[in-house]
C-alpha cells in the first residue's frame, strides 16, 4: 500500500534509438521494448516510493553524451518542465555515471536519481528480514562508494530507503570512503554466516527429504498471488512493483500426498543493477539450487516476451539455463484476463510449444490451471525418485510410520498380514529401504 507522497517528481525516460534505413527502432538488451511500457514501469517504480509523479515523458537519444547523458539542448528544454512542474526530484530511467548525475544536478537545480539508485531505494524500503536489509544496504554502499554521497542514513537505519531523498545527512556532500569500504567487509562477513545458515537448512531439508520448487519471474508477474494460492500462505501480494522482497519457504501438497518446499524470491526486472544480483546471490542460491523452477509470466502484459528475455538473462547470471525444460516450467499467468478468444489463442499457441519447454495456463487470482500445474510439478519431481516395492508386517507401525513421513506411498494394500507397498523415495533414501525393508526396484 502506498503512503503519503514523499516529493513531486518528473519521470524522464531517456531511451537510445538506432537508425535502421528510414526507422528509429529502439534498442533494450536483447528485446524490442515497447517504449510507452517502459516509461509505465519507470513512473511505477517512483510511485513505489511514494513520489508524486507530475509527468512521465520519453526523450529520445540518439547518442550518449558522457557529460549529461543528455544532449544540450534536450537538457536545457527539460530545464523549463522541471521548474514550470515545481518538481524536486528527476527520475532518469537509466543508468547514470557520477559525473553525469552531478552535471544534470547542476543544470536543473534540483536532485536526480537514475534507475540503479531508484531500485536499491525501493529495496531499501522493503527490505523486512535482517538478511533483506544486509543484502541492500550492501548493494547500496557498493552502488554509493563511486558517488558523492549525499546522506549517511542508510548507515543510521533510522528509515526505509537510504537516503537519496533527503534527509539529516544531506548537506553532507562526501562519505570517507574508507570507513564505506570497511561496513562492506563487515556485511560481507554477515552475509556470509546468513549463506552458511541457509546450507544447513537446506541440508536438513535434504535428509527429510523436501524438494525445493522455486518461484522466479519479472516484478508484479504475481508470483506472490500463486505463492499464497498454492500453499494457503498470506505472503503480501499487491498491484505494486517489488511488493515481496524477502524470501518466503512454505510446505506445498502434491496431488498425491507428497510434499515439497516452495520459495517465493524477489522479482526480477530490467536492467537490474549488478549489485543487486551480486547482493542477493545468498537469497537466490534458493533458486540455483532447486529441483524445479516455475518461471511466472504476466501473459496479459504487453511487454511479456521483453520481461521473459530479462528474466532469463538474470538466470543465465545465476548459471541456470532457460531452456531447460525438464527443470523449468513457464507459468502464463493472469489467463482471467482474457476473452474467449483471446483465450483460445493463448491455448492453441501452448499447444504447439515443445514438450521439452511446456507452458501452462493459470489465473493465480481464480485458481483456474493450478491443478495441472500442480501434476507437472509433481511429475517433474518424480523423474529424479526412484520408485521401489517393499513388504512391511502390518503388525510393525514404526515401520510403516517411518516410510509415510520419508517416501511417496503410491500403493499399499494388506495382505496375509503384510503390507505390500508401492514407494518413490529420493535417491538419498533409496540404500536405507534396500537393506531395511528388501525392497527391489519396481517393473516400469
Amino acid at each position: 500500500m502506498q503512503g503519503k507522497p514523499t516529493g513531486r517528481a518528473i519521470v524522464i525516460g531517456p531511451y537510445l534509438r538506432l537508425r535502421r534505413g528510414n526507422a528509429d527502432t529502439p534498442q533494450v538488451g536483447h528485446a524490442m521494448r515497447d517504449t510507452d511500457a517502459r516509461l509505465d514501469e519507470a513512473a511505477g517504480l517512483a510511485r513505489a516510493i511514494d513520489l508524486d509523479v507530475a509527468k512521465a515523458i520519453a526523450a529520445q537519444v540518439t547518442q550518449i553524451r558522457p557529460a549529461t547523458y543528455l544532449g544540450k539542448g534536450k537538457v536545457e528544454e527539460l530545464t523549463g518542465l522541471i521548474t514550470t512542474e515545481g518538481a524536486d526530484l528527476v527520475v532518469m530511467d537509466c543508468a547514470l555515471s557520477p559525473i553525469q548525475q552531478r552535471n544534470l544536478e547542476k543544470a536543473w537545480s534540483t536532485k536526480v536519481l537514475d534507475r540503479t539508485g531508484l531500485i536499491l531505494e525501493i529495496f531499501g524500503r522493503r527490505a523486512k528480514t535482517k538478511e533483506g536489509a544486509l543484502q541492500v544496504e550492501l548493494a547500496h554502499l557498493n552502488y554509493q562508494r563511486s558517488r558523492l554521497v549525499r546522506s549517511w542514513t542508510h548507515l543510521e537505519r533510522q528509515r526505509g530507503g537510504f537516503g537519496f531523498m533527503g534527509g539529516p545527512g544531506e548537506t553532507q556532500i562526501e562519505a570517507d570512503r574508507r570507513l564505506i569500504g570497511d561496513r562492506i567487509v563487515r556485511l560481507e562477513n554477515e552475509l556470509k554466516k546468513v549463506q552458511a545458515t541457509r546450507r544447513l537448512h537446506r541440508a536438513g531439508r535434504q535428509r527429510v527429504p523436501y524438494r525445493v520448487v522455486a518461484l522466479v519471474g519479472y516484478t508484479n508477474a504475481g508470483k506472490s498471488t500463486l505463492f499464497n494460492r498454492l500453499t494457503r500462505a498470506e505472503v503480501q501480494a499487491a498491484d505494486m512493483l517489488f511488493a515481496t522482497l524477502d524470501p518466503t519457504l512454505r510446505a506445498l501438497a502434491l496431488p498425491h500426498g507428497g510434499k515439497a518446499m516452495l520459495s517465493d524470491t524477489v522479482g526480477f526486472i530490467s536492467n537490474l543493477p549488478t549489485q543487486l544480483v551480486a547482493a542477493f546471490r545468498a537469497t537466490l542460491e534458493e533458486v540455483m539450487e532447486a529441483d524445479v523452477i516455475l518461471h511466472v509470466r504476466d501473459i496479459s502484459h504487453e511487454d511479456a516476451e521483453a520481461q521473459q528475455h530479462d528474466v532469463e538473462a538474470v538466470l543465465r547470471q545465476l548459471g541456470i539455463d532457460p531452456g531447460h525444460g525438464a527443470r523449468i516450467l513457464e507459468v502464463w499467468n493472469k489467463i482471467d484476463r482474457f476473452d474467449a478468444d483471446q483465450r483460445e489463442n493463448l491455448e492453441n499457441i501452448a499447444v504447439r510449444r515443445s514438450a521439452e519447454v511446456p507452458c501452462f495456463l493459470v489465473s493465480a487470482e481464480t485458481g483456474e490451471g493450478l491443478d495441472t500445474l500442480l501434476a507437472a510439478i509433481e511429475d517433474r519431481l518424480a523423474a529424479t525418485r526412484t520408485t521401489l516395492d517393499l513388504s512391511v508386517d502390518a503388525s510393525d507401525g514404526a515401520a510403516i510410520s517411518w516410510l509415510h513421513r520419508n517416501s511417496e506411498v503410491l500403493v499399499k494394500e494388506l495382505r496375509d498380514g503384510r503390507y505390500e507397498m508401492t514407494v518413490r523415495v529420493d535417491e538419498t533414501k533409496r540404500d536405507i529401504l534396500v537393506n531395511r525393508y528388501a525392497a527391489i526396484p519396481h517393473p516400469l
